[in-house]
C-alpha cells in the first residue's frame, strides 16, 4: 500500500518542525571537516509545488510555513529557512523542499547521501532533483532494508533520518525493530524519527517501547498545534533524537518557546522537551 502522498501536505507544521530539528543537526555535523552521511529512508519527491492541485486543495502549507515567511525568526531557524528561501529566489513562497533537499542544500563536497523511497510516482521526481549529483546515491526500495546494507558508514559520522508514513498498522512496530537494528549496526550514529501526534496512545506505545530496546541518549521534541483531540486529526507533531548534537536541546528550549504559538490552531497549543531516555 503506498497511497500516502506528502505533496498534500508540504510546507504545514510538522513540516516546519522536522525541517528546523534536521537542518541543526546537520549544522551540528559541519562543525567538524570530517566527512559525514546522510541516510533518509522515506525521501518522497525532493521539493513540492505550494500552487500544485495537491498543495491547493488542503492547504496546509497557509498554517505552516506561510505563518513565518518573512517574520524575523530566532538564530535556531536560520540554516532550515535559509535552503527555503533559495528554493524561491524571487522572495515569493512557491516551492517547498522535502528532507532530501534540506539536506542536499546543506551538504558540503566531502559528504554524502543516500536516499530511499518506494512510491513509483514520487521516485522518478526524487531522481530527476538529483541527476548529476555524485554525492547521492538513490534506491527505490524498502527504506529499513537499505539502511540495513548501509551502516554502519565508512565516514563513521552521520545521521539518519526515518518519516514513515504511518499508513500501515505495522508501521510503529517495523520503526522500533528498524532503528533497534540499526544502532546494533552503528550505536554513535544520530538517528532523527518524526512521528505524528493523532492518538496519544500511540506515541506513548512508541515512547516505552524505545525505552525497552536498551538505547540510551533518546530526546523527544513535541510540538502541538492544537491540545489532543482524537476526532480532529493530526494535532501535532514530534523528532525523537538518538544520539543528538549536544545543542540541539539547548536550541530547541529557546526556539519552541517562540515557534509554538506562531503555528498555533488553539489556545491549548503546547511543546514537550524531555529526555524519553537519558544519556
Amino acid at each position: 500500500m503506498l497511497s500516502y502522498r506528502h505533496s498534500f501536505h508540504a510546507g504545514n507544521h510538522a513540516d516546519v518542525l522536522k525541517h528546523t530539528v534536521q537542518a541543526l543537526i546537520v549544522e551540528s555535523l559541519k562543525r567538524k571537516d570530517k566527512a559525514f552521511m546522510i541516510h533518509d529512508t522515506h525521501s518522497g519527491a525532493g521539493r513540492y509545488d505550494l500552487q500544485s492541485e495537491h498543495a491547493e486543495k488542503t492547504g496546509e502549507y497557509v498554517d505552516g510555513i506561510a505563518r513565518i515567511w518573512g517574520e524575523d525568526c530566532p538564530k535556531a531557524m536560520h540554516p532550515y529557512l535559509k535552503v527555503v528561501k533559495e528554493l524561491n529566489p524571487s522572495g515569493n513562497l512557491r516551492y517547498y523542499p522535502g528532507s532530501p533537499l534540506v539536506s542536499g542544500s546543506l551538504l558540503r563536497e566531502q559528504d554524502r547521501m543516500v536516499l530511499t523511497e518506494l512510491h513509483p510516482s514520487d521516485f522518478p521526481r526524487l531522481r530527476q532533483e538529483f541527476r548529476g549529483r555524485r554525492q547521492v546515491k538513490l534506491y527505490q526500495e524498502d527504506g529499513y532494508q537499505r539502511l540495513k546494507a548501509s551502516l554502519p558508514p565508512k565516514e563513521r559520522r552521520g545521521v539518519v533520518l526515518i518519516d514513515p508514513p504511518y499508513e500501515l498498522k505495522n508501521e510503529y512496530k517495523d520503526l522500533v525493530k528498524g532503528v533497534k537494528e540499526a544502532v546494533k549496526r552503528w550505536a554513535t550514529g544520530t538517528y532523527a524519527i518524526w512521528y505524528p501526534v493523532v492518538r496519544r496512545q500511540e506515541i506513548t506505545t512508541l515512547e516505552r517501547a524505545l525505552e525497552r530496546t536498551g538505547i540510551r541518549n533518546i530526546l523527544q521534541i513535541e510540538l502541538n498545534v492544537e491540545d489532543d483531540n482524537m476526532d480532529w486529526g493530526m494535532t501535532g507533531s514530534g523528532m525523537i533524537v538518538i544520539n543528538p548534537p549536544w545543542t540541539l536541546e539547548e536550541q530547541m528550549q529557546e526556539l519552541l518557546p517562540w515557534l509554538t504559538p506562531k503555528l498555533a490552531q488553539s489556545e491549548q497549543a503546547n511543546f514537550r522537551l524531555r529526555w524519553i531516555v537519558p544519556e
